[in-house]
């Protein structure tokens, strides 16, 4: 058996899909968060020339296009050819991509020499850095009169203490990896002593001394709540209350009352009690309000997202000028093009969020009348057909973006979701299936509580057909424990 290896020329035909750098930066863009959107366009204002924020109406300023007294940005006579198609499509950024929001945040600002520091201005409105544990608890540590080696010790655990407060190394890894080493009786005096400062519960090693710590800070008598936590921890977390009262000799009255002193005034994590946690606020990039006239709703983007951009007047000049250097204008020329490559990218974001928006705000009617329970089943790829697109932009469109309505801050990927049909034909969302289920666990009867086969018979009743599985995993959606452990005696 033969074989051979040769060569030939030939010629075929074929499709591809290739995307330009425009287009990759387009969709980067278009999924952007206000935040990083602003964050963006502020690097590209320091880096690009080219790019400028257009100053308020009036006082002779000049528009995308550079516009002039002759509409073309330069004096007659400067033998500059304006219909060229590099400055027709400048034209056509002038007449469309100019951003006009009435707040234009002067973080944007530059260029006026009376403008003040826009990074200075950032920094004086940033939040200071929160205080840290270790830094709240050392304040208190050096208030106490303490032996030398005590002291130290003690500054060695609170360095080593997690951001809840708990000490997860022992003390003979510690006292090991102390330098010189400490003695293990000065590290326990010295953690006796970080236990006792506050919040109450810090440095301890598990669970069972954290709570314990914070029972012995509470007032009056808690012997009931020290002997749960002590020995009962486990039946606890099952709410099994009869095993607990027949264990102790305490009524169910007594441990149920116990229960709630430890649910309610102990925590588990008494350091993140200290660490500030709170979360940067959301800015929506969406504002559904009813309407002036009443009836009806009316979406528009927030203010404030967008500068107002526009191409540098100086740098049209020298592109358009034939007396400036080559160099110099290539230079401009590649600018201007990045200018208004950045400005078509914010540009179609602008309009496709609201034309996304648009349609969410219309097919989810009955949310905005009456609620989560009124979400109706919706797909990204139902908006994609109606607006001629890929799936895949919707999902850019609606990533990291929220919703301003009249009943709440939402994002707007919750807009979407599956859903089930009634036995009426009526189609139901599964997001208002699961509100559902928690209406229903919130009307019960706490001293007899439904478990999941009993709301599977109730939602059946309204027509909605579902599994118990499926009422077990909404319920840990929800974080809504068994019937066994929400059972009130």
């Amino acid at each position: 058996m033969s074989q051979s290896l040769s060569q030939y020329l030939g010629q075929h035909m074929r499709l591809e899909q290739r995307l330009t750098p425009q287009l990759i930066q387009s969709m980067n863009i278009l999924q952007l968060g206000v935040t990083d959107l602003e964050n963006l366009i502020a690097q590209e204002l320091e880096k690009n020339g080219a790019l400028e924020l257009a100053e308020s109406q009036g006082g002779g300023a000049v528009g995308v296009n550079g516009a002039g007294a002759d509409g073309n940005g330069v004096a007659p006579g400067d033998g500059v050819d304006a219909t060229s198609p590099s400055f027709t499509r400048l034209d056509r950024l002038a007449r469309e991509y100019e951003l006009d929001f009435e707040d234009a945040g002067s973080s944007f600002r530059r260029g006026a020499p009376e403008d003040r520091d826009s990074k200075m201005d950032a920094m004086a409105n940033t939040a200071g850095r929160g205080i840290t544990l270790q830094e709240f608890l050392l304040e208190q540590w050096s208030m106490l009169e303490l032996p030398d080696s005590i002291r130290g010790a003690g500054e060695l655990i609170l360095n080593h203490l997690d951001e809840s407060g708990y000490l997860r190394i022992g003390l003979e890894e510690l006292a090991a990896k102390s330098e010189p080493p400490t003695p293990l009786p000065v590290l326990e005096e010295a953690l006796f002593q970080v236990q006792l400062l506050d919040p109450p519960g810090v440095g301890a090693r598990n669970l069972k001394e954290c709570l314990l710590l914070q029972v012995e800070a509470l007032p009056g008598d808690n012997r009931i709540e020290r002997a749960i936590i002590e020995h009962h921890l486990d039946e606890a977390a099952r709410n099994m209350l009869p095993a607990i009262a027949k264990a102790t000799g305490f009524s169910i009255a007594e441990v149920s009352a116990a229960l709630d002193v430890i649910r309610k005034q102990l925590h588990p994590h008494p350091g993140r009690q200290v660490v500030d946690r709170s979360e940067p606020p959301i800015r929506p990039d969406v504002i559904v309000e009813y309407a002036d006239t009443g009836g009806g709703l009316t979406v528009r983007l927030a203010k404030g997202n967008e500068p107002r951009l526009r191409i540098s007047p100086q740098y049209l000049e020298m592109a358009r000028s034939k007396q400036t250097d080559k160099e110099v204008r290539d230079f401009a020329r590649k600018g201007i093009e990045a200018a208004g490559a950045l400005m078509d990218a914010v540009q179609f974001r602008r309009n496709r969020l609201l034309d996304v928006a648009n349609i969410i705000v219309d097919r989810q009617r009955e949310f905005f009348e009456i609620g989560p329970q009124g979400l109706r089943p919706l797909r990204m790829s139902e908006i994609a057909e109606q607006l001629q697109c890929d799936p895949s932009t919707v999902s850019r469109t609606v990533a990291d973006k929220y919703m301003q309505t009249p009943r709440g801050i939402y994002p707007l990927r919750s807009f979407f979701a599956g859903g089930t049909e009634t036995d009426t034909g009526e189609v139901t969302s599964w997001d208002s299936v699961r509100n559902r289920v928690a209406e229903i666990i919130k009307a019960e009867n706490p001293h007899d509580p439904l478990n999941d086969d009993q709301i599977v018979e109730l939602l059946k009743k309204e027509g909605i057909e579902i599994s118990r599985r499926t009422v077990a995993k909404y319920r840990q959606v929800l974080d809504i424990p068994p019937a066994r452990r929400r059972k009130r005696f």
